[in-house]
């Protein structure tokens, strides 16, 4: 072994060292709540990954989608497929800016919390995915206090992935795991349109 692969090895054992100290002492397991933000793609991709996974598991799911449904996607269609564990409700009208009736979006997101709070009640339910629902805070549609109050009201053990585009502050601040999806490159400003299976 050369002088290169020895150092490489021993630093592996002190990482092993230290990330095996830290699983040691993280012992506790309760349902955590996810926040998916940013400017970037991938934040509802990621949601229906954690959907796949809960799935492997065993787990049932529910899925609300408070913007989308103009159009249908991938992942509804794949879901749908597994109707006895999966709770799948589409119930936007579209994008904001296509819809241009907030009295309207209001009436919706209401209608889709409404849903939303009986996944949240559900103690069979493992995971519940809040798809877009950053948006209906950041525009008004929904009050960030009662969500929030809802969603710390929900069983032990039951996950929530909250996603879209600027998350309020008081989200994160009640969210357990944030992660900011940053754009780097996107092929829609290259005048590339929107395809099946990347993008819907």
């Amino acid at each position: 072994m050369d002088a290169r692969d020895e150092r490489h090895r021993a630093r592996m054992q002190r990482k092993k060292a230290l990330v095996d100290e830290k699983i040691a002492q993280a012992q506790d397991e309760y349902g955590l709540l996810l926040v998916h933000s940013g400017n970037g793609k991938g934040k509802s991709s990621s949601a229906f990954g954690m959907v796949a996974r809960a799935l492997g598991h065993g787990m049932q799911v529910g899925i609300v989608q408070f913007i989308k449904g103009a159009a249908s996607t991938g992942e509804e269609a794949f879901f749908r497929r597994f109707p006895d564990e999966v709770r799948y409700h589409v119930m936007g009208e579209g994008f904001t800016w296509e819809t241009q009736d907030r009295q309207r979006d209001i009436a919706k997101a209401q209608q889709a919390w409404a849903v939303a709070r009986e996944l949240l009640d559900d103690e069979r339910i493992g995971l519940v995915v809040l798809d877009e629902l950053n948006i209906a805070l950041k525009y008004g549609y929904l009050e960030l206090d009662r969500v929030l109050a809802d969603i710390a009201a929900r069983p032990l053990l039951q996950h929530v992935v909250v996603t879209g585009r600027g998350a309020l502050p008081g989200m994160i601040e009640a969210a357990d795991t944030v992660t900011e999806m940053n754009l780097v490159k996107h092929a829609f400003k290259a005048g590339v349109k929107a395809q099946k299976g990347v993008e819907f």
